[in-house]
């Protein structure tokens, strides 16, 4: 039975976390899920991601404001975040995957992957 609990608690996890389609702190997942479930705690949300980032279900995003954020999107993209309202966004540019090729070949690494911030004003903040 903790079994199934534990994986009913990961589906609303997941589920709050692709229905949000942002890259929310613990603490915003939180907020999200204690809307409809108030009795998951913010324990078994913070478990809950671990395991799920751990099986590649999720990525934790590494931004400079020093937050853990998580996201579903899987594929790889780089992220915006707006000086202004400090709202983090998706950017997609192609190529990503030999960025990672060309370093593992040109120096001999194994690249496990590889994070791009970049910052400035927003297009709703301009």
């Amino acid at each position: 039975m903790s079994n199934q609990r534990n994986t009913l608690q990961r589906k609303i996890v997941l589920d709050t976390l692709r229905k949000l389609g942002n890259h929310p702190t613990i603490e915003e997942l939180y907020a999200e899920i204690q809307k409809n479930y108030p009795a998951i705690s913010k324990t078994t949300i913070y478990r809950n991601l671990r395991v799920l980032a751990q099986n590649g279900q999720v990525r934790q995003v590494s931004l400079p404001d020093g937050l853990e954020r998580y996201e579903g999107q899987l594929n790889p993209h780089y992220h915006f975040q707006c000086t202004a309202c400090n709202g983090i966004f998706d950017v997609e540019i192609p190529g990503i995957a030999d960025i990672e090729n060309y370093v593992a070949h040109r120096y001999g690494y194994d690249v496990d992957g590889h994070d791009v911030v970049f910052h400035g004003i927003c297009d709703k903040c301009i």
